[in-house]
Protein backbone atom coordinates (compact mmCIF):
# COMPACT_ATOMS: atom_id res chain seq x y z
CA UNK A 1 0.00 0.00 0.00
CA UNK A 2 1.01 3.75 -0.51
CA UNK A 3 2.49 5.08 2.21
CA UNK A 4 3.02 8.56 0.62
CA UNK A 5 0.15 11.04 0.87
CA UNK A 6 -3.35 10.06 -0.27
CA UNK A 7 -4.13 10.91 -4.17
CA UNK A 8 -7.37 12.16 -5.43
CA UNK A 9 -8.63 10.92 -8.55
CA UNK A 10 -12.15 11.80 -9.69
CA UNK A 11 -14.77 9.13 -10.69
CA UNK A 12 -16.83 10.53 -13.10
CA UNK A 13 -19.45 8.27 -13.66
CA UNK A 14 -19.50 6.75 -9.93
CA UNK A 15 -22.98 8.55 -9.04
CA UNK A 16 -24.72 6.98 -12.79
CA UNK A 17 -22.81 3.74 -12.29
CA UNK A 18 -24.71 2.94 -8.81
CA UNK A 19 -27.68 2.58 -10.57
CA UNK A 20 -29.38 -0.46 -12.50
CA UNK A 21 -30.28 1.85 -15.68
CA UNK A 22 -26.37 3.03 -16.32
CA UNK A 23 -26.38 2.21 -20.08
CA UNK A 24 -29.87 3.51 -20.18
CA UNK A 25 -29.44 6.70 -18.99
CA UNK A 26 -26.93 9.62 -20.35
CA UNK A 27 -25.34 10.86 -17.09
CA UNK A 28 -26.38 13.59 -14.64
CA UNK A 29 -22.42 14.36 -13.50
CA UNK A 30 -18.95 14.44 -15.42
CA UNK A 31 -15.66 15.16 -13.94
CA UNK A 32 -17.28 16.53 -10.69
CA UNK A 33 -19.68 18.80 -12.84
CA UNK A 34 -23.26 18.68 -14.04
CA UNK A 35 -24.24 18.12 -17.08
CA UNK A 36 -25.98 20.15 -19.57
CA UNK A 37 -26.64 19.17 -23.02
CA UNK A 38 -26.18 21.30 -25.90
CA UNK A 39 -29.45 22.47 -27.08
CA UNK A 40 -30.49 21.71 -30.60
CA UNK A 41 -31.28 24.66 -32.88
CA UNK A 42 -35.14 24.70 -32.67
CA UNK A 43 -35.26 23.75 -28.85
CA UNK A 44 -36.67 27.02 -28.15
CA UNK A 45 -39.26 26.14 -31.08
CA UNK A 46 -40.38 22.94 -29.51
CA UNK A 47 -40.69 24.29 -25.96
CA UNK A 48 -42.94 26.92 -27.30
CA UNK A 49 -44.78 23.82 -29.04
CA UNK A 50 -45.02 21.82 -26.27
CA UNK A 51 -46.40 24.88 -23.84
CA UNK A 52 -49.12 25.86 -26.12
CA UNK A 53 -50.34 22.42 -26.22
CA UNK A 54 -49.87 22.16 -22.19
CA UNK A 55 -52.09 25.51 -22.84
CA UNK A 56 -54.68 24.48 -25.06
CA UNK A 57 -54.92 21.26 -22.60
CA UNK A 58 -55.81 23.19 -19.59
CA UNK A 59 -58.21 25.83 -21.80
CA UNK A 60 -55.41 28.75 -20.98
CA UNK A 61 -54.24 31.30 -23.16
CA UNK A 62 -51.68 30.05 -25.65
CA UNK A 63 -48.23 31.79 -24.52
CA UNK A 64 -45.98 33.67 -27.12
CA UNK A 65 -43.08 33.00 -26.11
CA UNK A 66 -41.00 31.00 -23.43
CA UNK A 67 -38.23 32.43 -21.19
CA UNK A 68 -34.81 31.64 -21.73
CA UNK A 69 -33.73 28.01 -20.13
CA UNK A 70 -31.79 29.33 -16.86
CA UNK A 71 -29.30 26.63 -16.82
CA UNK A 72 -27.89 27.44 -20.11
CA UNK A 73 -27.68 31.18 -19.48
CA UNK A 74 -25.71 30.42 -16.71
CA UNK A 75 -23.58 27.82 -18.68
CA UNK A 76 -22.82 30.38 -21.70
CA UNK A 77 -21.66 32.88 -19.01
CA UNK A 78 -19.67 30.65 -17.40
CA UNK A 79 -19.12 27.58 -20.11
CA UNK A 80 -16.48 25.66 -16.91
CA UNK A 81 -19.46 25.36 -14.94
CA UNK A 82 -20.62 22.50 -16.75
CA UNK A 83 -20.08 18.97 -18.27
CA UNK A 84 -21.44 20.41 -22.31
CA UNK A 85 -23.20 16.76 -23.95
CA UNK A 86 -23.37 16.93 -27.50
CA UNK A 87 -26.02 15.47 -28.73
CA UNK A 88 -28.37 15.40 -31.83
CA UNK A 89 -30.23 13.55 -34.39
CA UNK A 90 -30.34 15.99 -36.08
CA UNK A 91 -33.05 19.17 -35.42
CA UNK A 92 -36.32 20.63 -37.66
CA UNK A 93 -39.25 22.83 -36.67
CA UNK A 94 -41.43 19.86 -37.19
CA UNK A 95 -43.74 20.29 -33.94
CA UNK A 96 -46.32 17.09 -35.46
CA UNK A 97 -44.90 15.09 -32.14
CA UNK A 98 -47.17 17.53 -30.06
CA UNK A 99 -50.36 16.92 -31.84
CA UNK A 100 -49.94 13.76 -33.23
CA UNK A 101 -48.00 10.46 -34.06
CA UNK A 102 -46.92 10.89 -37.49
CA UNK A 103 -44.85 13.97 -39.74
CA UNK A 104 -47.30 15.97 -41.73
CA UNK A 105 -43.90 18.13 -42.30
CA UNK A 106 -43.43 19.26 -46.70
CA UNK A 107 -39.71 17.88 -48.02
CA UNK A 108 -38.83 21.98 -47.95
CA UNK A 109 -39.65 21.65 -44.29
CA UNK A 110 -37.81 18.74 -43.57
CA UNK A 111 -34.82 20.13 -45.36
CA UNK A 112 -34.51 22.92 -43.12
CA UNK A 113 -33.19 20.30 -40.22
CA UNK A 114 -30.05 21.22 -38.87
CA UNK A 115 -27.82 17.77 -38.94
CA UNK A 116 -25.80 16.75 -36.20
CA UNK A 117 -22.62 18.29 -37.90
CA UNK A 118 -24.10 21.46 -38.13
CA UNK A 119 -25.22 21.20 -34.69
CA UNK A 120 -21.35 20.77 -33.96
CA UNK A 121 -19.92 23.59 -35.98
CA UNK A 122 -23.15 25.62 -34.01
CA UNK A 123 -21.76 24.89 -30.89
CA UNK A 124 -18.36 26.26 -31.40
CA UNK A 125 -19.49 29.38 -32.23
CA UNK A 126 -21.85 30.22 -30.39
CA UNK A 127 -19.73 29.08 -26.89
CA UNK A 128 -16.87 30.16 -25.45
CA UNK A 129 -14.74 27.08 -26.03
CA UNK A 130 -11.74 28.29 -24.28
CA UNK A 131 -13.40 27.99 -21.36
CA UNK A 132 -15.03 24.29 -21.54
CA UNK A 133 -13.19 22.05 -19.18
CA UNK A 134 -15.24 18.86 -20.18
CA UNK A 135 -16.90 17.58 -22.61
CA UNK A 136 -18.92 14.67 -23.72
CA UNK A 137 -19.29 13.34 -27.26
CA UNK A 138 -22.80 11.50 -27.68
CA UNK A 139 -24.38 10.15 -30.81
CA UNK A 140 -24.36 13.29 -33.68
CA UNK A 141 -26.18 10.74 -36.29
CA UNK A 142 -29.12 8.33 -36.12
CA UNK A 143 -26.04 5.36 -36.89
CA UNK A 144 -23.58 6.93 -34.35
CA UNK A 145 -22.42 3.60 -33.32
CA UNK A 146 -21.09 2.68 -37.21
CA UNK A 147 -19.92 6.66 -37.77
CA UNK A 148 -17.19 7.00 -34.98
CA UNK A 149 -14.77 7.83 -37.02
CA UNK A 150 -16.40 10.37 -38.53
CA UNK A 151 -17.56 11.56 -35.14
CA UNK A 152 -13.75 11.85 -33.96
CA UNK A 153 -12.45 13.13 -37.21
CA UNK A 154 -14.97 16.07 -36.87
CA UNK A 155 -13.83 16.82 -32.86
CA UNK A 156 -10.29 16.79 -34.12
CA UNK A 157 -10.38 19.85 -36.04
CA UNK A 158 -12.08 21.70 -33.21
CA UNK A 159 -9.03 20.45 -31.33
CA UNK A 160 -7.33 24.01 -31.37
CA UNK A 161 -10.73 25.75 -30.22
CA UNK A 162 -10.30 23.52 -26.52
CA UNK A 163 -7.44 25.02 -25.17
CA UNK A 164 -8.48 24.57 -21.69
CA UNK A 165 -9.93 20.47 -22.05
CA UNK A 166 -9.49 17.84 -19.35
CA UNK A 167 -12.04 15.58 -19.19
CA UNK A 168 -13.69 13.91 -22.07
CA UNK A 169 -16.12 10.76 -23.01
CA UNK A 170 -16.25 9.37 -26.36
CA UNK A 171 -18.94 8.31 -27.37
CA UNK A 172 -21.56 7.99 -24.74
CA UNK A 173 -24.18 5.85 -26.21
CA UNK A 174 -26.41 4.15 -24.23
CA UNK A 175 -29.23 1.84 -24.99
CA UNK A 176 -31.66 3.90 -27.14
CA UNK A 177 -28.31 4.60 -29.61
CA UNK A 178 -26.77 0.95 -29.62
CA UNK A 179 -25.97 -2.09 -27.31
CA UNK A 180 -22.44 -1.52 -25.89
CA UNK A 181 -21.25 -4.81 -27.91
CA UNK A 182 -22.13 -3.22 -31.08
CA UNK A 183 -20.49 -0.41 -30.51
CA UNK A 184 -17.93 0.20 -33.56
CA UNK A 185 -14.90 2.03 -32.28
CA UNK A 186 -12.03 3.70 -33.79
CA UNK A 187 -8.25 4.19 -32.85
CA UNK A 188 -8.55 7.24 -30.29
CA UNK A 189 -5.06 7.71 -29.89
CA UNK A 190 -5.26 10.52 -32.24
CA UNK A 191 -7.55 12.13 -29.58
CA UNK A 192 -5.59 11.92 -26.76
CA UNK A 193 -2.45 13.65 -28.29
CA UNK A 194 -4.68 16.40 -29.98
CA UNK A 195 -5.43 17.18 -26.19
CA UNK A 196 -2.22 17.15 -24.48
CA UNK A 197 -3.85 18.74 -21.41
CA UNK A 198 -6.04 16.01 -20.84
CA UNK A 199 -5.86 14.35 -17.40
CA UNK A 200 -8.96 12.44 -17.94
CA UNK A 201 -10.30 10.17 -20.49
CA UNK A 202 -13.18 8.00 -21.19
CA UNK A 203 -14.07 5.58 -24.34
CA UNK A 204 -16.89 3.39 -24.45
CA UNK A 205 -17.55 0.11 -26.85
CA UNK A 206 -14.49 -2.42 -27.69
CA UNK A 207 -15.45 -3.47 -31.34
CA UNK A 208 -12.02 -1.79 -32.94
CA UNK A 209 -11.01 0.07 -30.43
CA UNK A 210 -6.79 0.94 -30.50
CA UNK A 211 -5.47 3.16 -27.77
CA UNK A 212 -1.83 2.56 -28.04
CA UNK A 213 -0.46 5.89 -26.50
CA UNK A 214 3.17 6.91 -27.52
CA UNK A 215 3.18 9.33 -24.36
CA UNK A 216 0.56 11.18 -22.58
CA UNK A 217 2.28 12.93 -19.55
CA UNK A 218 -0.99 15.10 -18.43
CA UNK A 219 -3.30 11.91 -18.12
CA UNK A 220 -4.24 10.72 -15.15
CA UNK A 221 -7.66 8.72 -15.09
CA UNK A 222 -8.53 5.83 -18.11
CA UNK A 223 -11.47 4.10 -18.41
CA UNK A 224 -12.43 1.94 -20.85
CA UNK A 225 -15.97 0.34 -21.05
CA UNK A 226 -16.50 -2.58 -22.85
CA UNK A 227 -18.95 -5.57 -22.78
CA UNK A 228 -15.71 -7.90 -23.98
CA UNK A 229 -12.59 -6.13 -24.06
CA UNK A 230 -9.78 -7.49 -26.28
CA UNK A 231 -6.71 -8.74 -25.49
CA UNK A 232 -5.34 -5.85 -27.85
CA UNK A 233 -6.86 -3.36 -26.04
CA UNK A 234 -5.06 -4.28 -22.63
CA UNK A 235 -2.12 -4.64 -24.16
CA UNK A 236 -2.36 -1.24 -26.19
CA UNK A 237 -2.46 -0.20 -22.47
CA UNK A 238 0.08 -1.72 -20.98
CA UNK A 239 2.47 -0.33 -23.76
CA UNK A 240 1.61 3.61 -24.02
CA UNK A 241 3.39 5.80 -22.46
CA UNK A 242 1.31 7.50 -19.48
CA UNK A 243 3.78 7.95 -16.39
CA UNK A 244 1.21 9.96 -14.67
CA UNK A 245 -1.79 7.97 -14.79
CA UNK A 246 -3.40 6.98 -11.29
CA UNK A 247 -6.66 5.87 -12.08
CA UNK A 248 -7.20 2.82 -14.26
CA UNK A 249 -10.79 1.09 -14.97
CA UNK A 250 -11.22 -1.62 -17.48
CA UNK A 251 -14.24 -3.42 -17.70
CA UNK A 252 -13.62 -6.64 -19.24
CA UNK A 253 -17.49 -8.30 -20.00
CA UNK A 254 -18.00 -11.71 -21.52
CA UNK A 255 -16.31 -13.74 -24.02
CA UNK A 256 -19.63 -14.18 -25.97
CA UNK A 257 -18.81 -10.49 -26.64
CA UNK A 258 -15.25 -10.28 -27.53
CA UNK A 259 -13.33 -10.55 -23.73
CA UNK A 260 -9.99 -12.94 -24.23
CA UNK A 261 -7.66 -11.71 -22.81
CA UNK A 262 -6.03 -13.37 -19.70
CA UNK A 263 -3.98 -12.63 -16.68
CA UNK A 264 -0.21 -12.49 -18.90
CA UNK A 265 -1.54 -10.05 -21.28
CA UNK A 266 -2.14 -7.78 -18.21
CA UNK A 267 1.33 -8.74 -16.94
CA UNK A 268 3.14 -5.61 -16.97
CA UNK A 269 0.28 -3.71 -14.99
CA UNK A 270 0.25 -6.64 -12.57
CA UNK A 271 3.94 -6.23 -12.27
CA UNK A 272 4.28 -2.96 -11.35
CA UNK A 273 6.39 -2.72 -14.62
CA UNK A 274 4.12 0.02 -16.03
CA UNK A 275 2.08 3.02 -14.65
CA UNK A 276 4.70 3.51 -11.74
CA UNK A 277 2.02 6.01 -10.09
CA UNK A 278 -0.93 3.88 -10.22
CA UNK A 279 -3.24 3.87 -7.04
CA UNK A 280 -6.70 3.07 -8.52
CA UNK A 281 -7.49 -0.04 -10.36
CA UNK A 282 -10.33 -1.05 -11.97
CA UNK A 283 -10.90 -4.69 -13.24
CA UNK A 284 -14.50 -4.60 -13.27
CA UNK A 285 -17.44 -6.31 -15.36
CA UNK A 286 -15.70 -9.09 -15.25
CA UNK A 287 -17.31 -12.91 -15.80
CA UNK A 288 -14.26 -14.36 -14.23
CA UNK A 289 -13.29 -12.16 -11.29
CA UNK A 290 -12.34 -14.77 -9.01
CA UNK A 291 -9.35 -15.55 -11.64
CA UNK A 292 -8.42 -11.79 -11.54
CA UNK A 293 -8.81 -11.95 -7.75
CA UNK A 294 -6.44 -15.07 -7.28
CA UNK A 295 -3.66 -13.13 -9.90
CA UNK A 296 -3.71 -9.89 -7.84
CA UNK A 297 -3.45 -11.76 -4.30
CA UNK A 298 0.25 -12.02 -5.26
CA UNK A 299 0.74 -9.14 -7.89
CA UNK A 300 3.33 -6.39 -7.11
CA UNK A 301 0.92 -3.55 -8.25
CA UNK A 302 -1.62 -4.80 -5.23
CA UNK A 303 0.42 -3.52 -3.00
CA UNK A 304 1.31 -0.10 -4.30
CA UNK A 305 -2.86 0.47 -4.44
CA UNK A 306 -5.20 3.08 -2.33
CA UNK A 307 -8.39 1.78 -3.95
CA UNK A 308 -9.58 -1.27 -6.19
CA UNK A 309 -13.21 -1.88 -8.08
CA UNK A 310 -13.94 -5.20 -9.03
CA UNK A 311 -17.59 -4.43 -9.18
CA UNK A 312 -19.83 -5.63 -11.52
CA UNK A 313 -18.83 -9.05 -12.02
CA UNK A 314 -19.46 -12.57 -11.38
CA UNK A 315 -17.42 -12.70 -7.69
CA UNK A 316 -17.94 -16.02 -5.53
CA UNK A 317 -17.30 -17.40 -2.33
CA UNK A 318 -13.99 -18.93 -3.71
CA UNK A 319 -12.96 -15.53 -5.12
CA UNK A 320 -13.84 -14.09 -1.38
CA UNK A 321 -11.46 -16.38 -0.06
CA UNK A 322 -8.45 -15.68 -1.29
CA UNK A 323 -9.65 -11.84 -0.75
CA UNK A 324 -9.67 -12.73 3.10
CA UNK A 325 -6.76 -14.97 3.27
CA UNK A 326 -4.18 -12.52 1.18
CA UNK A 327 -2.99 -9.82 3.77
CA UNK A 328 -2.08 -7.45 0.68
CA UNK A 329 -6.28 -6.43 0.54
CA UNK A 330 -6.08 -5.43 4.12
CA UNK A 331 -3.66 -2.54 2.57
CA UNK A 332 -6.45 -0.91 0.79
CA UNK A 333 -8.21 2.15 1.35
CA UNK A 334 -11.14 1.17 -0.45
CA UNK A 335 -12.43 -2.17 -1.79
CA UNK A 336 -15.40 -2.29 -4.24
CA UNK A 337 -17.60 -5.33 -4.40
CA UNK A 338 -20.48 -4.35 -5.78
CA UNK A 339 -22.34 -6.41 -7.85
CA UNK A 340 -21.18 -10.18 -6.64
CA UNK A 341 -22.53 -13.70 -6.28
CA UNK A 342 -21.85 -14.07 -2.55
CA UNK A 343 -23.69 -16.29 -0.27
CA UNK A 344 -24.73 -14.18 2.56
CA UNK A 345 -22.62 -15.68 5.27
CA UNK A 346 -19.55 -14.55 3.02
CA UNK A 347 -21.01 -11.38 2.43
CA UNK A 348 -21.41 -10.12 5.24
CA UNK A 349 -17.95 -12.08 6.82
CA UNK A 350 -16.38 -9.27 3.92
CA UNK A 351 -18.06 -6.45 5.11
CA UNK A 352 -17.45 -7.26 9.06
CA UNK A 353 -13.05 -7.96 8.35
CA UNK A 354 -12.59 -5.53 5.87
CA UNK A 355 -14.08 -2.70 8.05
CA UNK A 356 -12.47 -3.94 11.22
CA UNK A 357 -8.99 -3.51 9.27
CA UNK A 358 -9.85 0.18 8.17
CA UNK A 359 -10.97 -0.93 4.58
CA UNK A 360 -14.05 1.22 3.08
CA UNK A 361 -15.80 -1.67 1.53
CA UNK A 362 -18.86 -1.90 -0.60
CA UNK A 363 -20.15 -5.44 -0.81
CA UNK A 364 -24.00 -4.47 -2.30
CA UNK A 365 -25.79 -5.55 -4.68
CA UNK A 366 -26.01 -9.20 -4.26
CA UNK A 367 -27.53 -11.92 -6.98
CA UNK A 368 -28.54 -15.23 -7.15
CA UNK A 369 -27.58 -17.83 -9.16
CA UNK A 370 -31.01 -18.37 -11.63
CA UNK A 371 -30.86 -21.94 -13.66
CA UNK A 372 -33.94 -23.41 -13.09
CA UNK A 373 -34.54 -22.88 -16.97
CA UNK A 374 -31.42 -24.13 -17.58
CA UNK A 375 -30.91 -27.25 -14.81
CA UNK A 376 -31.19 -30.65 -16.31
CA UNK A 377 -30.65 -33.30 -13.72
CA UNK A 378 -29.44 -35.66 -15.99
CA UNK A 379 -26.72 -33.64 -17.34
CA UNK A 380 -23.78 -34.64 -14.92
CA UNK A 381 -21.76 -31.54 -16.54
CA UNK A 382 -24.01 -29.19 -15.44
CA UNK A 383 -22.13 -25.64 -13.78
CA UNK A 384 -24.00 -22.96 -12.29
CA UNK A 385 -21.07 -21.14 -12.60
CA UNK A 386 -21.82 -21.21 -16.75
CA UNK A 387 -24.62 -18.90 -15.52
CA UNK A 388 -22.96 -16.10 -13.76
CA UNK A 389 -23.03 -12.88 -16.03
CA UNK A 390 -21.26 -9.58 -15.58
CA UNK A 391 -23.43 -6.44 -15.52
CA UNK A 392 -22.98 -5.15 -18.85
CA UNK A 393 -22.31 -7.49 -21.93
CA UNK A 394 -24.51 -6.92 -24.86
Amino acid sequence: MSTGPARHVRHELLAEERTPMAFYDYVAEFAGLPVLEFPGKYRDYHRLAHARREAMKDERPLPESVAPDPALTAALADPSSVAWRLRSYGDSTCTCYHLANRCACSEEEKAADETGWAYLDRFFREVDTEGVTALILSALSDEADQELEKHRDALLRYADRLPNLRSLFFAELVVMDSEISWIDQVDVAPRLAAFPKLTSFTVRGGNGLRIRVPEHTSLRSLTIQTGGMSKRVAQDVTASGLPNLEHLELWLGSHNYGYDLGVGDLAPLLSGEVLPRLRSLGLRNAEDTDTWIRALADAPVTRTLDTLDLSKGTLRDEGASVLLDAPVFRGLKRLDLHHHYLSEEVQERLRAEFTASGVEIDVSDRREVDTDEFYDPDDEDFDPSDYLYPAVTE
